[in-house]
């Protein structure tokens, strides 16, 4: 199967025109034609089956057989990860988190932060690529960077953890600690890790401390992990 990906199309559709760059890809780069059935989601659950009336490949033209709209899902994480001083490395995270199932990412600038500058239209198209080659139909949604003390002093409903490095904290597995359905907000620091004061500032406005293993994990492998953490929490 393969999946395209419009964000303006609705289950009321009868017909789908695709915008020039889309209408050249779908009829020279794939040779689709008429009577050739595309299927297509708007990253909001929907899913749309449409049949190729027109293969234009300045306007590609198709009829709406079908619609169905996938349910939520049962569960929400929300991660908020630091930039990576490599860029691709975040942009790893952001491709492996959709195939896992992410809904929510918040860059948050840190104190040892080395990269406090990122682009968003980069990362989206990241996650648009991995959403259509996962097969997924929702595209999770992608936050403007923030302050970590900005971010902190905001209120997040659901169960807030931060995974960090320090020894002297007393920290939990957090396969222990999430329940099954709920929201789940998961803090992931920078290569030199949060700064104690931001840890601090974590733990007293009700962020627990947690931990994701006995190895030492680079920013993007731990955000990875704590993703596929409370995924297959919420496996059936």
């Amino acid at each position: 199967m393969q999946l395209f990906y419009n964000p303006e199309i609705s289950e009321n559709d009868k017909q789908i025109i695709f915008q020039r760059d889309e209408s050249k890809h779908i009829v020279k780069v794939l040779r689709k034609k008429e009577g050739d059935i595309l299927n297509i989601t708007n990253g909001n659950g929907l899913l749309i089956s449409a049949e190729i009336i027109k293969a234009d490949i300045k306007q590609c033209l198709a009829k709406v057989i079908s619609a169905e709209k996938q349910p939520p899902p049962p569960y929400y994480v929300h991660m908020i990860v630091a930039p990576t001083k490599m860029n691709d490395r975040y942009e790893w995270f952001l491709e492996k988190a959709m195939e896992i199932g992410i809904h929510e990412i918040t860059p948050i600038i840190c104190e040892h932060s080395e990269r406090k500058v990122v682009k968003l239209n980069r990362f989206e198209r990241v996650l648009q690529s991995a959403m259509k080659q996962s097969l997924h139909y929702r595209m999770p949604k992608l936050n403007e960077p923030i302050n970590f003390s900005d971010f902190i002093s905001k209120e997040t409903e659901g169960s807030n953890f931060i995974a960090h490095c320090e020894e002297e904290t007393e920290k939990v597995y957090l396969q222990n600690k999430i329940e099954t359905g709920e929201q789940v907000n998961i803090l992931i620091g920078p290569e030199g890790d949060f700064s104690t004061k931001e840890i601090e500032m974590a733990l007293n406005k009700g962020w627990e401390a947690v931990s994701l293993g006995d190895s030492r994990l680079r920013t993007e492998t731990a955000a990875i992990v704590a993703c596929h953490t409370v995924a297959l929490k919420n496996q059936k």
